[in-house]
């Protein structure tokens, strides 16, 4: 998979909220949510603080494409559901600075958190 230009980086980064996008799992109709969106230099990761039980997440195990608007524009994407614990805590870990303490990783051994078992890494479409 790719990685996306640094201009989209730059932007996840900067942006506080963005709009996503998914394809309902049944009914293939657009559904659109606002979500955090974090970067770790290169890797940009989004996750439901809900876990699984969200809708979105839902729709992208199922068809795992959707779209961020995202600094004025619309970015296409393909996903991934990050299911190797000490990788759904790394990503867990990039929310705290961007948004605040009360977002904290699990530590090594202990359960994942609902967040961290709903995370999902994105990557451009177009590649």
């Amino acid at each position: 998979m790719g990685q996306f230009p640094g201009g989209v980086l730059e932007a996840v980064a900067k942006e506080r909220e963005v709009g996503l996008t998914t394809y309902g799992r049944n009914t293939g109709k657009v559904s659109t949510v606002t979500i955090w969106i974090v970067v770790d230099g290169h890797r940009v990761f989004i996750r439901s603080g809900q876990g699984l039980a969200r809708h979105w997440p839902q729709n992208l195990l199922k068809r795992p494409e959707g779209t961020v608007q995202l600094g004025g524009r619309v970015v296409r994407f393909k996903s991934r559901h990050v299911t190797d614990p000490a990788e759904a805590r790394h990503s867990s870990s990039l929310y705290g600075p961007k948004y605040g303490p009360f977002v904290e990783p699990s530590k090594e051994g202990d359960p994942l958190t609902l967040g961290e078992q709903a995370a999902f890494e994105l990557f451009p479409a177009d590649v």
